[in-house]
């Protein structure tokens, strides 16, 4: 199959950028059907690239390769083993045995998840391209990494939409009932199949041990806590006491049995199911140390200017209520909302609170979510830290 683009469209495709827009293509010939293999042509008929072709998506296309070089499964195996070499130079072993193996078109593998747990894998596929060659993508891991299970949580919206009905499960060897990760040698406790993403948030392991570099004899408040890894962390660091805030109660019932994992006591720490907006503003004094990393707000750009109000609300709360000279570290994972405009709804509540604010670091996901540098729509994760005065 062959896609021809519109001329002046081809730019962004010549630079790097992996998605192709049902607006940018001329005219297909050669037919064909979600998934399917595609060249892609600039207007006078230059070779640009190989990619997957999708009817049901507003991406038409997802690049692969540049220039007129196919992608093959020994294409795929070396980009895995690529993600893999990546890898070893970003975790210490020793502390930590989990972590993001192939981050999608970070690792120029759109639409493919892989996160290690432990000797075990849990996968997503997220789009007809991968689907496509979903029996090669286990066979690759398989061979490479000999994992004791393999999980799929190819459960997410983001497949809808490519007209892919959801898919889970175990596909390979048995995941243990109680399965415990280390992540900079903490015990986390993990649910693959009901949790969260593939079950856990690997994007926060930096982010939670700068978290410790300021905890000490702190009182910590992690707000939107899920396993509670931020609290975790900020006891690792010498907290005085921390309170883990979470509007479900099955992942608050799981941060009580990772708080025992690592051995600590309801006296020096606790969680509580509760709405986070309405439990700040009923209580949320004397604190010197807030985290607050809610879930998305805005997945969609029609969404972002309720998601706005609901970050300055959340940030302008914290703001208020933390004792002076403490911490906030405040997220957002909206891939809609990008690090500018969340900076400005920051800013915002920083000049309503009355108080003066400075910033301390700018951050974003842990290097095991590298981001393609020609695809800025995989910068979703960022982060502020903040001492308020």
């Amino acid at each position: 199959m062959n896609i021809y683009l519109k001329e002046g469209r081809d730019k962004p495709v010549r630079n790097g950028h992996p998605w192709i827009f049902s607006g940018a293509v001329q005219r297909i010939e050669g037919g064909g059907v979600s998934g399917d293999p595609c060249r892609v042509l600039g207007a006078t008929g230059a070779v640009l690239g190989h990619g997957y072709y999708n009817a049901k998506s507003a991406i038409s296309v997802r690049m692969l390769t540049r220039g007129d070089t196919p992608f093959t499964e020994a294409t795929l195996r070396s980009r895995i083993d690529r993600a893999l070499a990546a890898r070893l130079h970003i975790v210490d072993p020793a502390l930590t045995d989990s972590w993001r193996l192939v981050n999608s078109e970070g690792d120029f593998l759109p639409g493919l998840v892989v996160d290690r747990y432990g000797d075990g894998l849990c996968l997503q596929i997220l789009t007809s391209g991968m689907e496509r060659i979903r029996e090669e993508i286990i066979g690759a891991l398989t061979a490479r990494l000999a994992p004791a299970f393999i999980v799929e949580r190819s459960d997410t919206e983001a497949r809808l939409r490519e007209g892919l009905e959801p898919r889970g499960g175990c596909i390979r060897g048995t995941v243990p009932t109680d399965l415990v990760i280390r992540e900079n040698g903490i015990a986390l406790g993990v649910d693959l199949s009901g949790g969260q993403k593939t079950g856990y948030y690997f994007d926060q392991r930096e982010n939670r041990l700068l978290v410790r570099r300021y905890a000490d004899r702190r009182r910590c408040l992690d707000c939107f806590s899920y396993s509670g890894a931020f609290a975790l962390n900020a006891l690792a660091g010498g907290a005085a006491s921390v309170k883990a805030i979470d509007s479900s109660k099955p992942a608050v019932a799981a941060v009580g049995r990772n708080f025992e994992r690592n051995g600590y006591t309801p006296s020096q720490a606790t969680a509580a199911a509760a709405d986070i907006f309405t439990w700040l503003r009923e209580n949320g004094e004397g604190y010197d140390l807030i985290v607050l990393d809610p879930p998305t707000f805005a997945r969609h750009q029609s969404e972002v200017e309720k998601a706005a109000r609901g970050y300055k609300d959340i940030n302008l709360l914290a703001m208020r209520k933390i004792a002076r000279g403490g911490i906030v570290f405040t997220f957002s994972c909206s891939g809609a909302v990008d690090s500018r405009l969340f900076r400005q709804i920051v800013f915002a509540a920083a000049a309503d609170s009355g108080k003066n604010v400075q910033l301390l670091h700018i951050l974003s996901a842990a290097p095991d979510h590298p981001v393609n540098m020609a695809h800025p729509e995989g910068e979703y994760l960022k982060g502020l830290v903040m001492r308020i005065e």
